[in-house]
C-alpha cells in the first residue's frame, strides 16, 4: 500500500527521474503571513505545533518543527512585503490522525472548512481544506484503513 496519493501518481506514471531516487523533489514552503503571533497562535491550537522565531533576509519567519531522521519536510509561517496569503494557487497538506478533532479546532481558531472531510476508499484516505487565520487555503490528509476508519 502507498504511503500517499504522490506515491501512487509517480509509482503508477513510472516515469520518475534519477533525482526522484535520491530525495523527495519538495524540500521546504513557506506559509505567508499577516500576523505572525496571530498565525503562530492558529496552528499551535490546531497541529500542537512549537515553532522557532528568526528574521532572515528581512522577513519574520516562524519555523515549523523538524527532525533530520523523520520523512517528510518542514517550513515556515513568513512575514513580510513579498508574502500574501491566499486561497488560490499551490495547497499545502498536513497529515493529521484526527480528520474531525482537527476540523473542529480549525472553527474554533475562527478557520473556516472549504472543502468539507472526504473519504477515498480506493486509496485509503480523508481529505479536507480549510481557511487558516491569515486567508490561505491548507488541506489536510488522513490515512485509513481499508473499510473506513
Amino acid at each position: 500500500m502507498y504511503n500517499c496519493l504522490i506515491c501512487f501518481i509517480f509509482a503508477k506514471q513510472k516515469k520518475e527521474s534519477v533525482l526522484m531516487h535520491i530525495t523527495n523533489p519538495v524540500i521546504y514552503f513557506e506559509i505567508p503571513v499577516t500576523d505572525l503571533a496571530r498565525a503562530k497562535k492558529f496552528y499551535t491550537a490546531v497541529f500542537g505545533f512549537s515553532f522557532d522565531e528568526e528574521v532572515m533576509d528581512g522577513y519574520d519567519m516562524a519555523f515549523f518543527p523538524f527532525n533530520d531522521s523523520m520523512s517528510g519536510i518542514t517550513g515556515a509561517l513568513a512575514k513580510g512585503d513579498v508574502y500574501r496569503p491566499s486561497k488560490e494557487g499551490v495547497i499545502l497538506y498536513f497529515r493529521t490522525g484526527d480528520m474531525q478533532a482537527c476540523l473542529q479546532k480549525v472553527l474554533e481558531q475562527g478557520g473556516k472548512i472549504l472543502y468539507p472531510a472526504t473519504v477515498n476508499e480506493k486509496y485509503g484516505f480523508i481529505v479536507a481544506e480549510f481557511e487558516d487565520s491569515e486567508g490561505n487555503r491548507i488541506a489536510l490528509q488522513q490515512i485509513i484503513m481499508k473499510g473506513g476508519q
